[in-house]
């Protein structure tokens, strides 16, 4: 059964990791997917492998800390495909240093890209969203979004905590309008951003922290995003979905 048959999706952070997994699975439900991201040429193979398979897909570069940018995409979704039901805030950026070792400039550009991205998402697509009877908005979230890791990354775990309770509010605000707003926690998930770390003390601390002994797989967390993304999880809002190998059951 086709979940998301007729619904449009837009998804940023598209091009790879848990973005690219997430379009490919939401189209595979049938929706129509706007795959934005900065990497143009990784992010038109996503929409390209999504046509070729039958689905209906483009991609947009989008910057998503830019608020024209944010309007220029929604407004794509609508003219292209006739509105927007689904919208998968996934685009972020980490810093690794401590805080001592964070700049300002650092610790701003990340809070730009991985927690202001949110609000100025959700705020560009508020209209749509309301005109729509199945909308969804998933933030992308983290385990760090609620709690202290290892110490490490202060300007990542304070977007993704920011992410976390953003989406609270929002899904309090949007409730009477029937706009469902939840968080998606990944764990350790295995993606390209963790290549610097095979092998290492650090992949073997993330394993040693996370009960079921491996790394997640970016399909797992697109799982997530689909359950929450459709008709399934209609009496679900403001929720926090953690797909984490037991990491935060600790």
């Amino acid at each position: 059964m086709l979940r998301l048959q007729d619904r449009v999706a837009l998804i940023t952070g598209g091009a790879g990791g848990i973005g690219r997994q997430t379009s490919l699975r939401l189209a595979a439900e049938g929706a129509a997917v706007v795959v934005t991201d900065i990497q143009d040429e990784a992010g038109a193979a996503v929409a390209a492998e999504i046509r070729d398979d039958g689905g209906r897909s483009l991609f947009v570069h989008h910057d998503v800390a830019d608020e024209a940018e944010w309007a220029a995409a929604v407004r794509t979704a609508i003219d292209e495909f006739g509105g927007l039901d689904i919208l998968v805030n996934n685009a972020g950026i980490a810093d690794r240093g401590t805080i001592e070792d964070t700049t300002a400039e650092s610790y701003e550009r990340t809070i730009a890209v991985t927690q202001t991205s949110v609000f100025l998402g959700m705020r560009a697509a508020a209209e749509a969203l309301r005109a729509s009877e199945h909308a969804s908005v998933i933030n992308i979230s983290s385990i760090f979004g609620a709690s202290g890791g290892f110490g490490t990354s202060p300007a990542y775990h304070a977007a993704k905590g920011a992410v976390r309770l953003l989406t609270k509010n929002a899904a309090l605000q949007w409730a009477d309008a029937g706009i469902r707003v939840n968080s998606v926690h990944p764990g350790f998930i295995d993606t390209a951003i963790l290549d610097g770390a095979r092998g290492t003390d650090r992949e073997a601390a993330m394993l040693a922290v996370t009960p079921l002994g491996r790394l997640g797989r970016p399909a797992e967390v697109a799982a997530a995003v689909a359950y929450l993304a459709g008709d399934d999880a209609s009496f679900t809002t403001g929720s926090e979905l953690y797909v984490d190998g037991g990491y935060l059951a600790r």
